[in-house]
């Protein structure tokens, strides 16, 4: 069977790990021993984990973070979450093909009281605005518990392999996010005022102001906080198209999860749908990852993302098609390809337009919800309650940390009597933070063929510096005082220190050298793929900033060094004329396409709700009959019944409302239940023997 492990990455660290043998189908199988199941399964291959009960419809990874039911499987008869499930020797596990039956004992267990505990501040979420938040709090010695569903803390900084955008000084602007992951945990001082509890799960907030907590999996706690914040993150929103619950559609998430946590070539062919910065850095992941990616489509006339992402995506070969949309996800049991169609201004399907590529994963980026539901609850039973990150609103995981950092204060002052001031510019820089981009720039050009100095590529507003905090000679300013403006080339006195092109988030920088003669120029640009992709003495075709082909180049050497942070710089043999506008090199072929098949958008048959295969069509049946509260068509259709509890299907049911004209005062959304993640009765149990 073919093993899907990543051996070589030139970011993460692809170490030797302890492999047990498992059972799949009663066919063993070897894994890495407390990896996640599913994560094991799909470096075997196996990407289909069951068949849906109700109409046989194929299930695989879907979120690959516990908040679905779509790779369910069977260990030793009980159904488990195989994403959420570690891998143990000599598992065996089995294909959800039908639900167990429940057993005939009938007795009765006894349940007694579980454990509490109360606690000056309980943060939901180990991710950047959490851990932050929990660092200022230990500042005051205020008892702090900090909680999150992991072995560690991180969040998806724990997935981000390229280095953030932002401040310097205010959110590590210019260092990775894995690297940042680790810089926040390791600054958390435990066993003082603080406690650390990984691998425990926020069950639901009670109206007694309690919260439950799972903690390590196993004990059941409620927790009474004087203040709560909630600090989970955001889920990403679903796209209803046809096909679009076979195996090989799922998030971007999930992909970083199986690629860059797990280092599993997760595709043989990727297909992005969503132009956001989300799913442009996902595309540029599965490059590094050695993952073809074939295309991304964005709806909208412009990515919306930042330029020097989808630059960075152009200039490597990926087609970019704007003003384009995803039709169906085609195929029998898994993804085989996708199709495509250009829109209009109303986003509808242009008939006529529409394109097939052969791809195998679907990957769908097309924005954010934050999970937000532990904060309104906790605000409906008047609790002292925060949120932050994107908990409180979407934003940048830049934004994220300093969010976290003024919420620790604004929470250590409900503490303390001489209150903390919170600078007007730690607001300022927070609200700079989270702006989208801005203005665009033509990009301005020279004609210069002496001596050494940067091009710079970056021609979006954008809050980035950290090019012109690393550079020696300050010879790189910003055209401005905000953080937003664009850095210029200021002072021409560059030293060539290459210092610039190694630290830009953007890899937007490229060094021109006419030194050694004005008829060509070394040009020194950033290449962030594995070993062995190229090699000195190679010619490669040299592209723009669009993507487009300058002219073939050689490759001079390769400056892999410590001090550049797994960033290695290319020097690059350029006709002087063309210096200027190298800032690349390609390193994937043009995809091919073909038109084989045409569907209608939006057909009835579509899946809305995964978990129990409620269609469009069944939704669009209520609407017309005049119902308009999604807690009635849950009742009649089961939407939202299912184990991930409307986290997918509640935003699109509500959209299809909104879609069919139904007024927004007239939609009933859904009644909020007390347990927002599905836990095993017997985990409520404290007596010895609950397993039975």
């Amino acid at each position: 069977m073919k093993d899907l492990r990543i051996d070589s990455h030139p970011i993460l660290e692809t170490r030797e790990r302890n492999k047990v043998k498992f059972y799949w189908n009663g066919k063993e199988l070897e894994g890495i021993e407390g990896e996640m199941l599913s994560s094991s399964l799909f470096a075997n291959n196996i990407k289909i984990f069951g068949h849906h009960p109700k109409d046989k419809s194929p299930q695989g990874i879907f979120c690959a973070n516990g908040q679905c039911s779509q790779c369910m499987v069977t260990i030793n008869g009980l159904p488990v979450k195989s994403c959420m499930t570690p891998l143990k020797a000599g598992m065996r596990v089995e294909p959800l093909e039908n639900y167990p039956e429940l057993p005939e004992n009938n007795k009765i267990p006894k349940f007694t009281p579980p454990k509490e505990l109360k606690t000056d501040v309980l943060i939901i979420g180990g991710g950047p605005a959490g851990m932050n938040a929990a660092i200022e709090l230990s500042k005051y010695k205020i008892k702090t518990i900090i909680i999150d569903d992991r072995h560690r803390m991180g969040g998806k900084l724990v997935l981000q392999t390229h280095k953030f955008f932002g401040s310097q000084d205010a959110c590590y602007a210019g260092t990775r996010g894995i690297d940042i992951a680790t810089l926040l945990e390791n600054k958390i001082e435990t066993g003082k005022s603080t406690s650390v509890w990984t691998n425990s799960v926020a069950v639901g907030v009670y109206s007694d102001k309690k919260v439950g907590i799972l903690r390590d999996m196993k004990e059941y706690i409620l927790i009474e906080p004087e203040v709560l914040l909630v600090a989970t993150g955001a889920r990403e929103k679903s796209l209803v198209f046809k096909g679009n619950t076979l195996p090989g559609v799922y998030g971007a998430g999930a992909f970083q999860t199986i690629v860059n946590r797990d280092l599993i070539r997760a595709s043989e062919k990727l297909f992005i749908v969503g132009g956001g910065n989300v799913g442009l850095i996902a595309g540029y992941h599965a490059l590094q990852a050695g993952i073809p990616v074939v295309g991304l489509v964005e709806a909208m006339k412009e990515v919306g993302g930042y330029k020097v992402h989808k630059d960075k995506l152009a200039r490597f070969g990926v087609p970019i098609l704007t003003s384009h949309t995803v039709v169906s996800a085609n195929g029998k049991e898994f993804v085989e390809s996708v199709t495509i169609a250009k829109v209009d201004e109303k986003f509808s399907i242009i008939n006529g337009t529409e394109k097939t590529f052969e791809c195998d994963t679907i990957l769908v980026a097309v924005g954010l919800n934050p999970v937000n539901e532990f904060y309104k609850k906790a605000g409906l039973y008047n609790m002292n309650v925060y949120a932050a990150g994107d908990a409180e609103e979407i934003a940048e995981a830049s934004s994220a940390i300093y969010s976290g950092k003024i919420l620790g204060v604004k929470i250590a002052n409900h503490f303390i009597k001489n209150k903390i001031s919170i600078p007007t510019e730690w607001e300022n820089t927070a609200n700079i933070l989270k702006m989208k981009p801005g203005k665009s720039f033509k990009m301005k050009t020279t004609d210069k063929k002496e001596g050494v100095f940067p091009i710079i590529n970056c021609i979006q507003e954008i809050p980035c510096n950290p090019c012109i905090t690393v550079c020696p000679k300050d010879c790189i300013k910003l055209d401005g005082d905000s953080i937003m403006n664009i850095p210029i080339y200021d002072i021409d006195e560059c030293i060539g220190c290459e210092q610039c092109v190694a630290i830009c988030p953007g890899l937007a920088i490229s060094l021109v050298d006419f030194r050694k003669s004005p008829d060509y120029a070394v040009v020194t640009i950033p290449f962030e793929f594995r070993k062995g992709t190229i090699s000195i003495g190679d010619i490669v075709q040299s592209v723009d900033i669009d993507g487009n082909d300058v002219e073939m180049v050689e490759i001079l050497d390769i400056k892999d060094i410590r001090k550049n942070d797994r960033t290695p710089l290319l020097k690059l043999k350029v006709s002087g004329n063309n210096a200027k506008n190298v800032i690349g090199i390609k390193i994937q072929k043009q995809f091919d396409e073909s038109d084989l098949c045409r569907t209608e958008n939006m057909p009835d048959d579509v899946i809305v709700c995964r978990c129990e295969r409620v269609s469009a069509g069944d939704i669009r049946k209520l609407i017309h009959e005049g119902i308009y509260d999604m807690n009635q068509i849950k009742i009649i259709t089961r939407a939202g019944m299912g184990a991930c509890g409307g986290k997918t299907c509640q935003p699109i049911i509500e959209n299809i409302l909104k879609q069919e004209g139904v007024p927004k005062e007239n939609i009933v959304v859904n009644t909020d239940r007390p347990l927002f993640i599905e836990v095993e009765l017997n985990k409520f149990s404290t007596r010895e023997n609950n397993d039975e």
